[in-house]
């Protein structure tokens, strides 16, 4: 019998732990993505120069050389071509409805909103006339494309004037070409990192998050494990996430929860992606803070694989800090010699005014005893 194949949607450096763990396990990994950026290219075993979102192209390369798994990390636009394989093939994944329904943040809010979950009030816009479909929510307001991740084309605006601009900005950046306009929520900001076995949900980590601020919140550190752990308001996190997954039809897989705390302590749920959190959080921050092997966890539901969510340990802290125009003062850590930076990349010397994720120029991931506090 041959080794098992697993398929993986996408190249690019967000791929490059899910392809590594996948060969450490002695798995045979075929990946697809566009040339350009597909550093997995040079370490995975077959490579076709494919975009992502060919799903049908894709499918037809998966039946003839005949996949055991499908899967992605840390990309929306993969997670639609992700279970339309899976759905073809009978493989393990996720029905067409929930991957529609958490890669389209408009459907995402109604599903959620329909579910009796906290959302802020929302309009979905594609064109027309701003004023009259504003008019109805208070400013400040969060502008966004409904189909984009990585802090790509948003906006908070204060006021009209601000608004026509912000909507072109989503617009651009949008493939199907529409926005959500909510009116902003003021808090602090957690992520939740979840596994799904059939249905069976559990959650392995909280994250605190840190951003640029005002107009666009682009993420500038994650810390784990999240200081609401300890809180009272734990158990409302923990309720809000499950019904949220439920509302999604999420049944297999990794899932991404973003949360808003408000001083009144209020527990908004404002996304939920149906796969890992980018930015290192579920490739690498979940394993260094709890001990939970979360990449070989989700190859193994992607194969079919019974896994076990192993009690996970609460003895580490883990995070990471983005190098950028507004964070230069982390620059010495990206080369220090200190033993609890476990691993630092520059990708860029020039530093450009931050709008998006991209924009990042490097990073420093640390695990330590206690958070890292930059000095």
């Amino acid at each position: 019998m041959g080794r098992k194949k697993l398929a993986i949607i996408g190249a690019s450096y967000l791929q490059k732990p899910l392809v590594l763990k996948a060969k450490q396990m002695g798995i045979y990994t075929v990946c697809f993505a566009w040339e350009e950026g597909a550093v997995c290219r040079d370490i995975c075993d077959e490579f076709y120069p494919i975009s992502i979102t060919e799903k049908k192209e894709i499918l037809n390369v998966c039946k003839r050389i005949g996949i055991n798994g499908i899967l992605s990390i840390a990309s929306d636009v993969a997670v639609n071509t992700v279970n339309f394989v899976a759905s073809r093939l009978n493989l393990v994944g996720n029905s067409l409805s929930s991957a529609t329904l958490s890669t389209n943040k408009f459907k995402m809010r109604n599903a959620f909103y329909n579910s009796g979950i906290p959302v802020p009030n929302f309009i979905q816009l594609d064109a027309g006339n701003l004023k009259h479909e504003a008019s109805g929510l208070k400013f400040p307001l969060i502008v966004k494309p409904v189909d984009r991740s990585g802090s790509r084309g948003i906006t908070v605006v204060n006021e009209y004037k601000e608004l026509e601009e912000a909507v072109e900005y989503a617009l651009q950046e949008s493939f199907i070409k529409r926005v959500i306009i909510e009116e902003f929520i003021q808090g602090n900001e957690i992520s939740v990192e979840t596994i799904s076995i059939n249905g069976h949900h559990e959650i392995v980590a909280y994250t605190d998050k840190i951003t640029s601020g005002f107009p666009h919140f682009v993420e500038l550190e994650h810390h784990q494990p999240s200081k609401y752990c300890n809180s009272f308001l734990l158990e409302s996190i923990n309720e809000v996430v499950l019904r949220g997954l439920k509302s999604l039809e999420i049944k297999n897989g990794a899932s991404h929860c973003e949360l808003i705390l408000t001083k009144e302590n209020e527990v908004y749920l404002t996304e939920i992606g149906a796969r890992m959190g980018g930015d290192f959080i579920g490739s690498d921050l979940v394993y260094l803070s709890t001990g939970f092997d979360y990449l070989k966890a989700v190859i193994m539901i992607a194969l079919g694989q019974e896994v076990e969510v192993e009690p996970r340990v609460k003895n580490y802290c883990s995070g990471i800090y983005f190098y950028s125009s507004e964070t230069k003062h982390i620059k010495k850590y990206l080369s220090s010699k200190n033993e609890q930076i476990l691993r630092s990349e520059m990708n860029s010397d020039g530093l450009k005014k931050l709008r998006q994720s991209s924009d990042r120029a490097g990073y420093f991931i640390y695990k330590s005893n206690q958070k890292f506090v930059i000095e």
